[in-house]
């Protein structure tokens, strides 16, 4: 393999001159307007994809205490949570070797195949998890069946956001790439905020019988033909000009996992250090608050909904403000503002969430904006800082080892820190002291990746 020593950043593009003939300019056209549409429907089908890709935690999270309930003994209904949040963090234990598996495969035979398979397996395990019999009829193989589909759906999970977040900035145009990333974790948000609603409803209009019967397999059951959608909408997208030009130059690498781990470490390492609050941030602020409001702070569910509605939608609102400053500013600034508002604003903002319902609605709406300030940034950091034969493997490497470390384990981490240290302000100190380590990572390792161009080979030194 040949590489750059160091890839110089990419040099601004001088606007051609007017055209002169009438033909020409109608080509030139009909070439934009057809790019358009193809941005179009490569945006449809990573939006719908990665929403349905998603939902699963939004679904998982609405029902942890119900899941509680029926999948384990109740002995202690502590205990009974911690396992149900156990079980959520075992699902992340396969992410590995899904990125392993899609990150190479995506490298290799394309993005947008990877992208189909992930879907068709996600899918297929959250509607199973719909059809699973509680622990009062089958015993201990109910929670078996269930650690065995969320890790079915950790393995899918491996690969989606970063070969999504690959596939959908190698179409986006110059100058613009964070505000199309930013469909990513966009549609993350949605998901868990269509999640939420559907939770919502369910437990406002039936009785706690229905509910542990049959109402708490609706979000799942849904997974089925939303992932139908998705896998046909995937299917018919041809894959990116990144990868087709790499196939036309002979440049698809043979075993990408495995030069990735070995060339861009420094990239791997770094894009570890600052994901770790981007990871804990999210699912602290969409997994973990419902059952924090429910079972730590003593909120009612309706105002545990609403809670985690409203900070979805302020995530959702932020997330394309935020983007457009990435384009502005920079990836790098907009990381050290994210890490220096969880360090600051985190343990406040969980105050306010034990003061009443207007507080709760206020603190987790902070927490919901930083997550979009430092996830906007995050995907097309993380894109752009690998070369393109490398990038599914490489991205899929440090970003999933921080959310299988410390993401999937951020909900249970939390609530035994709370029973630990004898305080509901616990997963607050727990964040800020991450985002401060974050913060330094950013400082001293990360470097300005905001024009550097996707189609290079080197890697940065």
């Amino acid at each position: 393999m040949t590489t750059d020593p160091q890839a110089q950043p990419a040099q601004p593009v001088k606007e051609p001159p007017p055209h002169t003939d009438a033909a020409a300019g109608n080509v030139a056209a009909g070439n934009a307007a057809a790019d358009r549409t193809g941005r179009r429907k490569v945006t449809a089908a990573t939006a719908v994809g990665n929403f349905v890709e998603w939902f699963d935690s939004g679904a998982y999270a609405i029902m942890s205490a119900t899941i509680a309930g029926l999948f384990f003994p109740q002995y202690d209904e502590r205990a009974a949570l911690l396992a149900t949040w156990a079980v959520f963090g075992a699902g992340f234990v396969a992410r590995p070797l899904g990125a392993a598996f899609f990150g190479r495969y995506g490298d290799r035979i394309g993005r947008n195949r990877m992208l189909a398979l992930s879907v068709l397996c996600m899918s297929s395990a959250t509607f199973l998890i719909g059809l699973l019999p509680g622990y009062a009829t089958v015993g201990i193989a109910a929670p078996l069946m269930l650690f065995l589909l969320r890790a079915l759906q950790g393995f899918s999970t491996g690969g989606e956001y970063t070969g999504a977040s690959a596939f959908i900035m190698e179409y986006a145009p110059e100058g613009r790439r964070a505000r199309y990333a930013c469909i990513v974790p966009l549609t993350v948000g949605l998901a868990s905020v269509a999640g939420a609603m559907v939770g919502l409803l369910i437990t406002s209009a039936l009785d706690d019988a229905a509910l542990r019967s049959w109402g708490w397999r609706i979000p799942f059951l849904l997974a089925g033909p939303l992932g139908l959608i998705g896998l046909y909408l995937r299917s018919r997208i041809q894959d990116t000009p990144v990868f087709r030009a790499m196939e036309r130059r002979a440049a698809v690498r043979k075993a990408p996992l495995r030069e990735a781990a070995r060339v861009c470490r420094r990239q791997v390492l770094t894009l570890f250090g600052y994901s770790i609050t981007n990871a804990v941030g999210y699912y602290l602020m969409s997994s973990y608050l419902i059952a924090y409001m429910s079972e730590e702070v003593g909120y009612g569910k309706a105002e545990t909904m609403l809670t985690s509605v409203v900070a979805m939608l302020a995530y959702c609102v932020a997330c394309p403000l935020a983007a457009a400053a990435s384009d502005r500013y920079g990836r790098k600034p907009m990381l050290l503002l994210a890490c220096g508002g969880f360090a600051v604003a985190t343990l406040p903002a969980f105050w306010l969430i034990g003061t009443g319902l207007p507080g709760a609605l206020a603190g987790s709406s902070v927490l919901g904006m930083l997550v979009a300030v430092i996830g906007t940034s995050n995907v097309p950091a993380m894109v752009e800082m690998f070369p393109g034969q490398l990038r599914a493997s490489g991205s899929a490497i440090g970003y999933t080892a921080a959310y299988v470390l410390f993401g999937g384990t951020a909900p249970f981490v939390a609530t035994g820190l709370v029973s630990v240290l004898g305080t509901p302000l616990a997963p607050g100190l727990y964040l800020m002291s991450l985002a401060a380590l974050s913060g330094l990572v950013v400082v001293f390792f990360f470097r300005e990746t905001r024009r550097l161009p996707l189609t290079r080979t080197g890697v940065l030194e």
